[in-house]
Formats: structure tokens, sequence, C-alpha cells
């Protein structure tokens, strides 16, 4: 995988964002399944459907009831996105299985799927920006549009250096560089065996 893979990613999440936006739903995945591809777009999928989630729970009208419907969607794409960003993180495990680290190879903070995953959510946020730099209607005022403006403008700039950071991280784990090392998530609070709330109640 080299740097141009990241390239490769925005655009597979950008696509995923334009696809849901379409009608507002959930959208069939265009690649086939098991591939990085499939991956990288379903990761972005999962994504978008808790981001539009997250802006209904917020909604001022709704009733109690669908606000715990709501959270409970929310946890289950939580561990969805978790579980998509460890596919991401075994793929990268096996690009890189015969490179032998160099002894002094260093460890990078967060696994390039962590990284990805940060790039997905950017995707969502540079679409969303650029929704409110176009409003047209009365209560998006001059000021409102510049701030959004300035904003989506520091958004696009971090896109390049994320994409940057990944094809660093890419080209020094191929070099030995830098050793890959993965660590799970291993969430705890959807798991009945691990959160006293859930374990505790169980007959």
């Amino acid at each position: 995988m080299k740097a141009l893979e990241a390239t490769k990613a925005v655009s597979i999440f950008q696509e995923s964002v334009l696809d849901w936006h379409k009608k507002e739903a959930p959208h069939p995945n265009p690649y086939p399944d098991g591939t990085l591809e499939f991956t990288l777009y379903q990761k972005n999928h999962i994504d978008t459907i808790q981001w539009h989630i997250e802006d209904e729970i917020r909604r001022p009208d709704i009733a109690l009831e669908e606000v715990v419907a709501l959270k409970r969607k929310i946890d289950k794409l939580n561990q969805d996105r978790t579980d998509m960003v460890e596919k991401l993180d075994d793929f990268v495990i096996e690009m890189f299985r015969s490179v032998t680290p160099k002894p002094d190879a260093r460890l990078n903070s967060e696994s390039p799927a962590w990284l990805l995953d940060r790039m997905s959510i950017l995707e969502l946020k540079i679409y969303h920006m650029e929704e409110q730099v176009k409003r047209k209607d009365s209560s998006a005022t001059k000021e409102h549009i510049e701030k959004c403006q300035s904003k989506l403008t520091v958004l696009l700039d971090q896109r390049e250096d994320l994409k940057q950071c990944l094809g660093e991280l890419f080209d020094d784990y191929a070099k030995g560089i830098k050793r890959v090392k993965v660590y799970r998530q291993m969430k705890m609070y959807n798991d009945q065996n691990l959160n006293p709330s859930l374990y505790k109640y169980q007959k």
C-alpha cells in the first residue's frame, strides 16, 4: 500500500458520503465483499449513518423513548465502526507482514486504521461544512457563511495533512523505520460479560 492509497481512500469515503445523501438512506456497497475497498466504503457508510442519527438525537422536540432508541442505535453503530477499524488494521498487518523492522524501529501512537477513521469522519465534516457555505435561506447570514468558509478552508487543509501522514506512515512501515503493532479496542460497554450494568441483571 503506497502513499497514493491515501488519495484512493479519501475518494472512496467521498463516494460513500455522496451515495448516502442521494436519498438520505443506506446505499448498497459497490465493492466486492472482503476487499479493502469494500471495508473502506463500509467504514464511512457507518460513520455517515451515525452522523445523521447524532443530529436527530439533538432535536429538542423528540420524545424520551425515541432518544433512548436512537442512543441504542448509536451504541450499535459505534461497535460496528470499531469492528470496521479492526478489519482495516488486519489489511495493514497483512500488507507489511513480510517487512522486517529495523532494530531501532519506532512505534506509532495510533494505527493506520484509526488514522483512516479520522479521515473518514473528516470527509463528513467537509461535506456538511460545504452545505453551510452554500446555504441560501434567510437565516444563513453573511457572517455565518464567512465563518463556515473559514472553517472549510481549515478542514480542506487538514485533509491534505492527514493524507500525507498516512502516506508517510506506510512508507515508514515499508522501510522498517516503524513497526506495525495493533492494539484492539476491547470495548466493554456492549459486552454483557464486561459491563456491570448488563451482567448483574443476567439470570
